[in-house]
């Protein structure tokens, strides 16, 4: 096996499939996290890797805790990705992929105790890029640079008065 594994990528792609999947279904965090474990995370004989909707080297607890976050915090993350979206671009209007690409990142960004808003940001964007082809990735970029405004301010720098 040619390449670097990258556990917290895995994770993170699956959180982002498995709340569009809770999503389209209407199922809750739980529900989907269990289905994703024992059918779609970790190695299992016979089955192949992303391209098959796979995520065989995700790290579950980061997968899982990205998930209840983000639904668990729904209501409050959708107010702050609908307020740093324009008008004319409302959350219901996103690709329901996207949708969930924001939940999980602001859900990540939403955790004190997870890693820099960089590294965040960084992740979902070269998540977006396995997923879109168009201008998505840049929207994703900036929705999450004024939501990480919003929920870590203090890894910005301070803006200098003059």
């Amino acid at each position: 096996m040619a390449g670097k594994t990258r556990p917290r990528t895995a994770s993170r792609v699956a959180a982002v499939q498995a709340l569009f999947q809770a999503e389209q279904a209407q199922t809750g965090a739980e529900t989907v996290i269990d289905e994703f474990v024992r059918h779609r995370l970790g190695k299992l004989p016979g089955d192949g890797g992303f391209e098959e909707g796979r995520s065989p080297d995700a790290h579950v607890p980061l997968f899982a805790r990205i998930v209840r976050t983000a639904t668990e915090q729904q209501d409050r993350i959708d107010a702050m990705l609908a307020d740093a979206l324009t008008p004319d671009w409302p959350l219901a209007r996103l690709d329901p992929v996207l949708r969930g690409l924001l939940r999980a990142a602001a859900a990540e960004l939403w955790m004190s105790d997870g890693p820099p808003v960089r590294v965040v940001i960084n992740e979902y964007l070269d998540v977006a890029h396995g997923f879109f082809h168009g201008d998505e990735a840049r929207l994703a970029n900036g929705v999450l640079d004024r939501v990480a405004h919003l929920l870590r301010p203090g890894e910005f720098p301070s803006a200098v008065a003059g």
